[in-house]
């Protein structure tokens, strides 16, 4: 890193200090005043030691054996975070790569941690915590298989690594040449009444898959999902199952199946099918039926002729006096906007402050709301270079609100909100989720793009004078708009010219809403 002499001179007294420090924390230990007669937080310089640190807690022959280095080397090979770094790591530290451990099962279960370790960037305890232990159990052919114990603590990995652990633990599944789980009818039902049990009775699930969804998963995962008791009570049928140790609910397993591989399916797909095969990980492709299977469940069944489906998960389970802005899809609530602003971005949407002021001021900047797509929530901001709400006033006008200024001046004689504005979220979004792209509505970038192109068409150049001239405009506010169409807009007469001479669409802002109008 090319620092200068300044920067560089303030890293060394941090570094400096930062000894003396330890320095001084370890001689006070050696008083054997406290537990431990050593400072337990070691120090690491990048994330790569950060998960080496982390794993010797409990692997403490880890420390120091190459694993940082190679995980550099990885990355440099892939990119960071990749998660072919992890189920390689993994796998070299089953194979006894780097050490030599007592038997296979601490060897997988060591390497399973580093990788998971890696995914959460070496700073959560669910690599300690989370993923409890492999256990070897009898198939009913009597050849083993492994069940993965997860518990509370795997939250805080999040839904997406915790799920990837999942796939970690299965390729070294098939390195070992340990045989797939064969679950039987009951440990199917068990799952299904155990996963509702905990929503119902202990705590609510953000994502709450369909009971069909659970008995599709765990019949075709390669391990079986368990972990230990962590509720008092016990589950309300499918008990005293042979390969299940416990009648209490489990909160580890309830949490992997719905929070984590239910949830986050489509995104593991998306990863896999583009080098899954480089794996030996084909025995995943269940997930491209289970992504179909869930879509039909998110849809509640319906019918549609629309590549997009309505989701009704944000709302399934509702808490009281929670409000809801806008159903699944329904006509008049918000539209959805491609792009971000400076104070959006990942899992941050935008609105126009004019809807969140005639939202009785109830939504402030920062505000969680659950969405419908692509996640499961998002942090809202303003943007007033989106599409404003349609109102209408008491004395039955409609208004097409443009700045919160006119929103405070109509605020107190609004009897309906028509339409609730556009929503602003960026691509990426979509992207990480491996969420399919939903239509957008007509708005100014696509049209001054649209306008660009027809210029070029009929000219072969962008030759503004002459499609000033042909369109009976003016050339300069002809530039102001291709260059700035969010806040240049024409007026009615100026867009009708347009359209007729240049042959372009209607500009959005005269594009009213007439599909949302009522025939009655």
């Amino acid at each position: 890193m090319n620092l200068s002499k300044t920067m560089s001179a303030y890293f060394d007294y941090i570094d400096s200090y930062t000894k003396k420090a330890y320095d001084l924390s370890g001689l006070a230990r050696e008083k054997g005043y406290d537990p431990e007669p050593k400072v337990e937080i070691p120090l690491a310089k990048d994330m790569a030691e950060r998960v080496e640190s982390l794993i010797s807690v409990t692997a403490p022959q880890i420390k120091g054996s190459g694993v940082s280095e190679r995980i550099k080397e990885l990355e440099e090979k892939y990119s960071v975070l990749d998660w072919r770094i992890a189920l390689t790591i993994a796998a070299e530290i089953a194979d006894g790569k780097f050490v030599r451990f007592s038997s296979r099962h601490e060897a997988a279960e060591v390497g399973i941690r580093v990788g998971f370790a890696y995914l959460t960037l070496g700073t959560v305890s669910s690599p300690l915590e989370g993923f409890v232990k492999i256990k070897e159990m009898k198939r009913k052919d009597q050849k083993p298989y492994w069940a993965i114990f997860y518990s509370g603590p795997i939250r805080s990995a999040g839904g997406t690594a915790a799920a990837v652990s999942v796939i970690l633990a299965d390729h070294l599944r098939k390195k070992f040449g340990i045989e797939p789980y064969d679950p039987t009818p009951d440990e199917v039902e068990r799952m299904v009444t155990e996963l509702y049990d905990y929503h119902d009775r202990v705590t609510n699930l953000q994502y709450l898959p369909s009971e069909e969804e659970i008995r599709f998963l765990v019949k075709h995962l390669p391990l079986q999902i368990d972990g230990d008791p962590s509720e008092r009570i016990e589950v309300s049928n499918h008990k005293d199952l042979p390969r299940i140790e416990t009648n209490r609910i489990r909160n580890g397993a309830c949490l992997v199946i719905g929070e984590c591989l239910a949830q986050k399916a489509q995104k593991l797909l998306a990863q896999l099918n583009k080098w899954g095969k480089d794996f030996d990980l084909q025995n995943w492709e269940f997930l491209k039926e289970f992504a179909a299977l869930q879509k039909k469940m998110k849809a509640k069944g319906t019918e549609t002729k629309a590549k997009i489906s309505p989701i009704y998960t944000y709302i399934q389970d509702l808490v009281a006096g929670r409000p809801v802005l806008t159903h699944p899809l329904r006509q008049g609530g918000f539209r959805l906007r491609y792009g971000r602003s400076r104070n959006s971005g990942y899992s941050s949407a935008c609105l126009h402050p004019a809807t969140t002021y005639l939202l009785n001021r109830y939504i402030a900047i920062g505000t969680q709301l659950k969405v419908e797509r692509p996640g499961k929530a998002t942090s809202l901001s303003c943007c007033d270079s989106i599409e404003g709400p349609i109102i209408k006033l008491k004395n039955q006008s409609v208004l097409h609100i443009e700045d919160a200024v006119q929103a405070r001046q109509h605020a107190d004689e609004v009897e309906e909100i028509l339409f609730m504005g556009d929503i602003l979220f960026n691509y990426g979004d979509f992207f990480n989720r491996a969420h399919p792209l939903a239509p957008a509505g007509y708005c100014e970038e696509w049209y001054a793009l649209e306008l660009e192109k027809a210029i070029l068409d009929i000219f072969g150049s962008l030759d503004l004078g002459k499609a000033a001239s042909l369109a009976k405009t003016d050339e300069a506010f002809l530039k102001k708009m291709l260059a700035d169409p969010f806040y240049t807009k024409p007026d009615a007469l100026t867009a009708i010219q347009w359209s007729v001479h240049l042959h372009v669409p209607l500009h959005p802002r005269y594009t009213y809403h007439w599909n949302n109008a009522s025939l009655a």
